[in-house]
């Protein structure tokens, strides 16, 4: 789900300068970081409706005719162990068995990968304190769904069962979600990194004795700055799984590299799964939506496309998964429109994107203007990270700022009264683009 929208202040962005700087000028990131051409673009996907919706609904059908329709390679569902197994260890829920089979067969014949989000603590496992647990056992299981197993054994011996009957069908099992979400609903209680730490711990070689070809994603973060993940690797998860997931909706490729520095800083080389992004497109209906600035669907569409154009030559990267096929009454990050259930803009946006997915992103656009003695420089650029720009006298750098655009990828920044109105060449970039992406105009 979506996360918490960060604001960047001047004294954060001159901060994020001189980091960012810094790393990108390590030699140990520079060639990691850099956006090599790879064999085969990240598997594009959606998300999709899950376990939990009743008995399985003739929209799931025709969800997954949609996802193939998109060109969608994966598709990730949400999989409630609560559901699964809701009266005991013993033994698992037929209806939700069936309504996995229908979906995995159904993806299958598609040709299409299903991820599983396996979370939610049954009330008969749940470590939750006796208050909730008494709530839970009355029918009211919010709460103690939140608090992870008292053994997580538990876990372990469902995700187990889910790689033992459907395997093949599988394009990863990802242990739990969100767990460094700072509201809780994902992961409640003391001791996250450890007890995170000790279901993956748990759930990998339960999974791998089941099924050894199934890909075991950890993290579900929706954090980049790397202090969960750093908690976690002190934890002992790494060796317990085949690749990190993360969700971020900020900054969406900035937050990538960051992660990825924190990786490679210890030593892990394990892909990055992206299987939740995306943007609300409810302006000017809402200002905010789920923490995220909401867009126009305009915008949605081309952030969308931009995304997985900037991903598609990224080696590191192994699954991009928009967040996600419709839209509901309470959020409007879908592809279509909860109202109508037309499709938005952003649901041709994906399918062409995906279909030809190493097209070039948005170029940045720069225009210069004088008002009031100062130079006005002002555009649009592709979403997703900080953008550079350099003002130049001649070949003189004169004057730098590092920044970020708003919520419709626009940009408006007054150069320093002391550089003048005339003579000045203007450059600006993004930094995941680089600079031969860039763009002049001068004045």
């Amino acid at each position: 789900m979506p996360a918490a929208a960060g604001i960047l202040t001047a004294a954060g962005i001159r901060r994020a300068a001189r980091v960012l700087t810094a790393s990108l000028a390590a030699p140990l990131l520079s060639a990691a970081l850099a956006c090599t051409a790879a064999s085969a673009a990240p598997l594009g996907g959606v998300n999709v409706l899950g376990l939990g919706s009743g008995p399985f609904p003739a929209q799931v059908d025709a969800d997954l005719a949609t996802a193939s329709a998109l060109h969608a390679r994966v598709v990730r569902t949400y999989v409630p162990w609560s559901a699964l197994q809701p009266h005991g260890p013993g033994s698992f829920d037929p209806r939700a068995l069936a309504f996995l089979d229908r979906l995995t067969a159904d993806a299958s014949a598609r040709g299409i990968g299903v991820i599983m989000i396996v979370d939610s603590t049954p009330c008969w496992a749940s470590s939750a304190p006796a208050e909730l647990l008494r709530a839970c056992a009355s029918g009211r299981p919010e709460g103690a769904n939140a608090w992870p197993p008292r053994d997580p054994g538990d876990y372990a011996n469902a995700m187990a069962l889910l790689a033992r009957r459907y395997g093949p069908t599988l394009a990863a099992l990802e242990v739990w979600n969100e767990p460094d979400q700072a509201n809780e609903d994902y992961l409640a209680g003391p001791e996250k990194p450890e007890r995170y730490a000790a279901l993956l711990r748990a759930a990998y070689p339960a999974i791998k004795q089941a099924d050894p070809a199934v890909p075991v994603l950890a993290g579900s973060l929706v954090g980049s700055n790397g202090v969960f993940l750093h908690a976690l690797y002190a934890a002992g998860i790494q060796g317990y799984y085949d690749g990190l997931s993360v969700h971020f909706y900020n900054l969406l490729l900035g937050s990538l590299r960051a992660i990825h520095e924190t990786q490679l800083a210890a030593g892990d080389h394990t892909p990055l799964w992206l299987d939740e992004f995306g943007w609300p497109s409810c302006w000017p209906r809402l200002q905010i939506e789920q923490e995220q600035g909401c867009v126009t669907p305009g915008v949605q569409a081309r952030n969308i496309a931009d995304t997985i154009r900037s991903l598609a030559r990224t080696p590191w990267v192994a699954a991009e998964v928009l967040y996600k096929l419709h839209s509901s009454s309470a959020e409007d990050f879908g592809l279509t429109d909860a109202s109508t259930a037309r499709g938005k803009p952003a649901f041709a946006a994906l399918a062409r994107a995906l279909a030809s997915p190493f097209g070039a992103p948005s170029r940045v656009v720069l225009h210069l203007r004088r008002r009031r003695g100062r130079v006005i420089a002002s555009g649009s650029g592709p979403v997703g990270d900080y953008m550079r720009l350099e003002a130049l006298r001649g070949k003189r750098l004169r004057y730098s700022a590092l920044f970020t655009l708003d919520r419709f990828d626009r940009y408006s920044i007054a150069l320093p009264r002391s550089l003048g109105t005339h003579g000045l060449r203007v450059r600006v970039h993004q930094y995941w683009a680089g600079l031969a992406r860039d763009t002049q105009a001068s004045i």
